[in-house]
């Protein structure tokens, strides 16, 4: 076992439990490092619990990070849109290689594009990656990004949307995005939720709704009022699966909308709105109508008909 020094970075040279030759970059100018991280080995090989690090890419990773998500999460798909330019900047680089330099270059390069608030989701979910990669067996150091310090965010109102910009909203709608997004309005719910939503969740006998919150792992009861029961009716009418909102065209569960929901808001003349928006605007009218912030954080009030 030695160690040696190439250009500014140390390398150690040792001989797993299996007698293969290692050769393993500490990518740190550091002797000391490069001593730690010897021993480190040397007691490894000596348990016999040495793993030589997995050759797979940032990009391959993120593949397999995509099928995890689709399948565990219903948000899936704002993953897929943030993992393109994360696989953008790390190309073919194996996980192996990643640096806790490489999150810092990423941070800096992605500040001058976008808003800091958008480069502190990527790197959360970059992050979150390689908790899994570790969980996995496929990354065997620490975090990378344990000690990368993410931006400051302002605090900021939160935009809602007035009665008048939602009669302007539905108006401008087509015939599914006015549907979702009044049920939005009505009920709270998330578009991944209602993306989701099948019929073995909906009472319409009780007037409830069965959500599984993705954030938290828990299910939280949703009350049906008068307006999102008459569109749960409607769809059901239709039924063509087990998916209430689904294309009326292809009979497939809907994926994404907010191409058309953007184009509503441009017609109907509103801007900084996303579906969100309509989450934050249920929120702020039963405040409005007396709820206490309390409950509504807690479970957006299982109270019936209150937006009736």
């Amino acid at each position: 076992m030695a160690i040696y020094k190439r250009d500014r970075i140390w390398w150690i040279d040792f001989y797993d439990q299996n007698r293969r030759r290692v050769f393993e970059s500490t990518r740190s100018p550091s002797r000391r490092e490069a001593e730690r991280l010897l021993a480190i080995r040397k007691a490894e090989t000596e348990r016999g619990q040495y793993q030589a690090p997995c050759k797979i890419t940032v990009d391959e990773f993120a593949g397999k990070y995509l099928a995890y998500a689709k399948a565990n999460k219903s948000s899936w798909d704002r993953d897929a849109g943030m993992l393109k330019h994360i696989r953008r900047f790390f190309g073919r680089r194996r996980l192996s290689d990643v640096s806790v330099m490489n999150p810092e270059e990423y941070k800096s390069a992605r500040s001058s594009l976008v808003k800091r608030s958008t480069v502190n989701r990527e790197l959360a979910l970059l992050k979150h990656m390689f908790n899994l990669a570790i969980a996995w067996d496929l990354y065997p150091r620490s975090n990378p990004l344990r000690k990368v310090r993410f931006f400051r965010e302002d605090s900021v109102n939160v935009r809602t949307l007035s009665v008048e910009e939602e009669e302007r909203l539905l108006r401008s709608a087509s015939a599914y995005v006015q549907d979702l997004a009044r049920f939005a309005l009505q009920t709270g719910m998330r578009i991944g939720e209602m993306f989701g939503l099948r019929w073995d969740q909906v009472d319409l006998k009780h007037g409830i709704i069965s959500v599984h919150a993705s954030k938290t792992g828990k299910m939280r009861k949703v009350p049906i009022n008068e307006v999102a029961g008459r569109i749960l009716e409607y769809w059901l009418l239709g039924r063509r699966n087990e998916h209430v909102f689904y294309n009326l065209e292809t009979g497939k569960p809907l994926r994404d909308l907010k191409a058309g929901f953007q184009l509503a808001c441009r017609k109907a003349g509103i801007s900084g709105v996303t579906w969100h928006t309509l989450r934050h605007t249920f929120a702020s009218r039963l405040v409005n109508r007396g709820v206490d912030i309390v409950t509504v954080l807690a479970s957006f009030c299982p109270v019936f008909g209150l937006l009736a």
